[in-house]
């Protein structure tokens, strides 16, 4: 068999089984360092062709997006970073402006968060390559896994979805969304060059939002199929009246799509969950230009929008979406059965199974 036979899903359990099993399976892995503190490692490889394209991306955004994917692993972990290492694959013939821009392109991304390049490799390469190594820091008992998932849990998108899908197709095709206006164009498009990883998100988890943790009516409630409607954030008790943070906040980063993001949890967890459609925050100019099936399957599977999905207890869940705004949202539910359901709460649209398979794999042909 070859690689493509197998897929990347197949690839994975292959060398992962090289692997002590505590170590591989979330966004990054986890060293402990010294009593009390845990170095969060995590590793990118992107592609001329595969990741980024001159078409799409200059090389300013190639920096960008190849730091935000690494900061948004460590965000999925609850991670600090601390800094990346650069692993360059050039061509002989690249022009010294593009390598110039490219690390302008990282340092604008690295300089929000307060993080730096360390070190790398250079190499000469056939094809353009950039692998980055990011390390982060984190509490042991901060760390967000994606297999400690409970059945009702409350599923948090901290942000809209489908837009980086779309962004991208309108560089591919830019005679595409003439009736958008040149502001949600750009906005668009914005979104997939300059994607922005979540680590406010991880600050206010374990900042702010100490004190404000899990009420006694933390479950939400479903029936067989579907989600009984939420509380709106509006009825959140005041933050003393909570508890503490729960012990294990589960997650991931949704690079590889929101669908793939929640099955991913699933499988790590043993667990299944109701998704509600209409909860699914998606871009309105978005809607507007392709239409709400269109937009809601790319938010499913298009990937690459660096927002978390987390599963936490329902009232810390309403007090990160009142506290993160527009855009964040309530998305479903974790249930004891491991089936993974997209239902319309309306009754109008069949209820859905989310899968890996129709999202981008490696080797997929």
């Amino acid at each position: 068999m070859n690689v493509q036979e197998i897929g990347e899903q197949g690839l994975l359990k292959l060398v992962q089984s090289f692997c002590p099993p505590d170590f591989v399976g979330d966004d990054a892995a986890v060293l402990t360092t010294h009593p009390g503190r845990s170095l969060v490692i995590t590793t990118d490889v992107l592609i001329d062709g595969v990741h980024f394209s001159d078409q799409t991306t200059s090389a300013a955004d190639a920096g960008w997006r190849a730091a935000a994917a690494n900061l948004s692993d460590l965000a999925a972990m609850g991670a600090t970073p601390l800094g990346i290492t650069v692993g360059l694959g050039l061509p002989g013939n690249t022009p010294v402006a593009w390598v110039e821009e490219l690390y302008r392109g990282l340092t604008e991304c690295l300089n929000q968060y307060e993080t730096s390049i360390v070190g790398g490799d250079l190499c000469r390469s056939p094809v353009l390559f950039i692998a980055i190594t990011a390390f982060g820091e984190a509490a042991p008992n901060q760390l967000i896994r994606r297999s400690t998932a409970r059945s009702g849990d409350a599923i948090v998108a901290t942000g809209i979805h489908g837009a980086s899908k779309a962004g991208l197709e309108l560089l591919l095709h830019p005679a595409l969304g003439e009736a958008l206006s040149e502001s949600d164009r750009a906005l668009l498009i914005h979104a997939h060059q300059r994607p922005k990883p979540r680590l406010d998100v991880v600050e206010w988890l374990w900042a702010e939002g100490r004190g404000q943790g899990e009420g006694s009516e933390g479950a939400i409630q479903t029936d067989a199929q579907h989600l009984i409607p939420l509380a709106s954030p509006s009825s959140l008790a005041s933050p003393s009246s909570y508890s503490s943070l729960p012990s294990q906040i589960a997650g991931m980063d949704s690079s590889d799509g929101l669908a793939d993001a929640i099955v991913q949890i699933c499988r790590a967890s043993g667990v299944g969950a109701i998704i509600d459609r209409s909860q699914i925050p998606l871009p309105s100019a978005l809607q507007q230009w392709v239409g709400t099936e269109q937009a809601l399957d790319w938010a499913l599977y298009g990937g690459e929008d660096f927002e978390l999905i987390l599963c936490l207890p329902l009232t810390w869940a309403q007090a990160l979406v009142q506290r993160l705004g527009k855009g964040a949202a309530i998305i479903g539910t974790i249930t004891e059965d491991p089936a993974v359901w997209l239902v319309d709460a309306t009754g109008n649209q069949p209820d859905q199974p989310l899968t890996l398979e129709r999202g981008f794999q490696h080797f997929s042909g």
